[in-house]
């Protein structure tokens, strides 16, 4: 994209502490932030803005892979699995975007400057695009899992598990952010919605598992799992509703991929378990509070992207020369 083959000729204005840096003023519009415009004469302003620039056009690019399309059969709309494959290669891309943004460039700012950046820029933000980016990918594994013959409950459990830390790590980022009304309240709905909904999977795999063992007590917390399961379930959809209603306005798209198996499968199997289960122990004896989820490690990370070399534009005899 142009904006990979601008970034290098960008960066001449900050090599080695460039006398360049401080000259140009860049100016560029706010989506999340009170303020509809932010003017800085600093280019790695503009080197940072470049970065989260590219991540959202890959974000973009990787969602549009996911819609749903007609299938050749003619067939419920449905995603190929080369689109989903293709989309969790953009997702670590633009998670890699995120992360230089981070750690390479944020830290060049002073802590007055950094405190001038726009929210949109604000370390928690890229933060939180970054760890969404990979709960996407998570996501879209799951789903994969779920088509899979070969998937035990223990990898979806896992999958689901890493995809609440995910979703968790990026609200915990932009929790006490001062997002705008708009893009920034319609951002932290998003990712509530997502949170909530992953809590939903995991607690469901969660359950089932412990339903597998032989003992009342794992039944028990089988039960309370799979009704914590049914409980964010339903809580997701209120979450998805407010997303959609928050400005500006969005349409509540059908239900597919992971979110449908499991509203179809949730609300079964939390009825038919409570009911075995109910008839076989007191009530006394289930347990009224949902189990804790088991801990795992989280395995995905962003793409390393580097920033490029400078562009040979730059070179000390074609400055000279100029």
């Amino acid at each position: 994209m142009a904006l990979e083959d601008y970034l290098p000729v960008l960066l001449g204005l900050v090599k080695d502490g460039s006398h360049l840096q401080h000259k140009v003023q860049f100016v560029w519009i706010n989506q999340e932030d009170d303020a509809e415009e932010t003017a800085m004469s600093n280019a790695w302003y503009e080197v940072l803005s470049v970065l989260h620039l590219m991540a959202m056009l890959l974000l973009s690019q990787a969602n549009l892979l996911l819609l749903p399309r007609i299938s050749t059969d003619g067939y419920q709309p449905k995603v190929s699995a080369e689109s989903r494959r293709a989309s969790i290669d953009i997702f670590l891309k633009a998670a890699g975007y995120l992360d230089c943004a981070v750690r390479h460039v944020l830290p060049q700012f002073p802590a007055a400057l950094r405190r001038d950046l726009p929210v949109d820029l604000a370390e928690g933000v890229l933060r939180a695009l970054c760890l969404q980016a990979l709960g996407q990918v998570v996501d879209i594994q799951l789903g994969m899992a779920i088509d899979s013959a070969k998937a035990t409950l223990a990898v979806k459990r896992r999958l689901a598990c890493e995809m609440v830390k995910y979703w968790q790590q990026a609200q915990d980022n932009i929790m006490n952010l001062p997002l705008a009304n708009g893009w920034g309240e319609k951002h932290r709905l998003f990712v509530k919605w997502k949170y909530v909904e992953a809590k939903a999977a995991a607690y469901y795999y969660h359950g089932l598992i412990l339903d597998e063992g032989n003992t009342e007590k794992s039944h028990g917390m089988a039960v309370a799992a799979l009704q914590a399961a049914d409980e964010y379930f339903k809580e997701s959809r209120r979450a998805c509703e407010a997303f959609n209603a928050a400005s500006p306005l969005s349409r509540n798209p059908p239900l597919w991929g992971t979110v449908k198996y499991l509203s179809e499968k949730i609300p079964k199997d939390t009825s038919s378990k409570v009911r075995i289960n109910r008839d076989l122990y007191s009530h006394e004896k289930i347990m009224e509070t949902a189990p804790t989820l088991p801990d795992f490690a989280l395995s995905l990370k962003p793409d390393d992207y580097q920033l490029p070399s400078v562009d040979s534009s730059w070179n000390e005899e074609n400055v000279n020369g100029g």
